[in-house]
């Protein structure tokens, strides 16, 4: 699946020969600063290696890029943002992509990892590239697992070190490869894709019902991890369990489509617990299959 392509998302920042009032010296949010008119900024045309390029020349130890376009973050989409880059002359910095997480309401959802690996040029004029996926769940190879809360990133790059580099910076590229993770190509969704831990202290009671709502006819799939449900959690679809639950003692599971004592077993890894849950459930809720 390509969202761009199936549902007419866009994803990708405008390119900087759109202009750089596009582009933002701060986060990329309304009022932040913008690189039209900057001093240290310019649009470069006909690079032997980029084309049409924004040439940067560092002031700050940290130089911040940012689009003010907003990039929209699904449950179960992963985007990889990437550039390449080359230093004319200074002091050789180091570059990674970088993002800023933003809720439905326009803040910034704090707490979250922002920044991609670091990669630094060896010389002048070599071209490298900078690269980081992006998505809500923590599957491998994600560089920023966002979870559910962000619903659009402002993305760009960071280039880091001693004031006084010119660094030229291609166009910002922004792709879908949820294909990496195979996830139309299965009969299951992951409860990790919907922002699931499994590391036992975080409540994935609302990753396991975007999960739910999201399966469409398929099965569930919980992986190996112990999955914290720290509210009353009904499912309407089978549920394949590879790691475990655990729920406070007052809190029901109701597995509508899987109400067998072995899928409760597999669920809590204990009989006694299962059992236990499995019967709280079944005097809560009537409409079991």
């Amino acid at each position: 699946m390509n969202m761009a392509v199936t549902d007419g998302i866009r994803f990708m920042p405008p390119p900087f020969s759109g202009g750089l009032g596009n582009w933002s010296s701060g986060n990329g949010t309304p009022g932040e600063p913008s690189l039209a008119g900057a001093a240290n900024a310019s649009l470069v045309t006909g690079d032997q290696d980029f084309g049409d390029c924004l040439e940067l020349q560092t002031v700050a130890g940290t130089e911040t890029l940012r689009a003010f376009f907003s990039t929209p973050i699904h449950p179960g989409v992963y985007l990889r943002v990437s550039t390449r880059i080359k230093v004319l002359s200074g002091n050789i910095p180091s570059a990674r992509i970088a993002g800023w997480a933003g809720a439905a309401d326009g803040s910034h959802v704090a707490g979250l990892t922002e920044t991609g690996p670091t990669v630094t040029p060896q010389a002048y004029g070599e071209v490298v590239e900078v690269s980081a996926i992006v998505g809500t769940g923590q599957r491998g190879g994600v560089d920023m697992p966002w979870g559910l809360s962000p619903v659009i990133g402002h993305f760009g790059i960071d280039i880091i070190g001693t004031p006084g580099a010119v660094v030229r910076v291609e166009d910002i590229r922004i792709e879908d490869v949820t294909r990496f993770y195979l996830r139309d190509m299965m009969d299951w969704v992951d409860v990790r894709d919907y922002g699931a831990v499994g590391d036992g202290v975080t409540d994935d009671a609302p990753a396991f019902a975007a999960a739910d709502a999201a399966a469409a006819g398929r099965a569930i799939l919980v992986p190996g991890g112990t999955y914290f449900l720290g509210t009353d959690l009904t499912l309407q679809h089978p549920v394949r369990f590879e790691g475990t639950l655990t729920m406070p003692d007052d809190k029901v599971l109701s597995l509508v489509r899987a109400f067998d004592l072995p899928t409760y077993v597999a669920a809590f890894g204990n009989e006694t617990v299962a059992l236990r849950k499995a019967l709280q459930a079944l005097f809560h809720f009537t409409d079991h299959e």
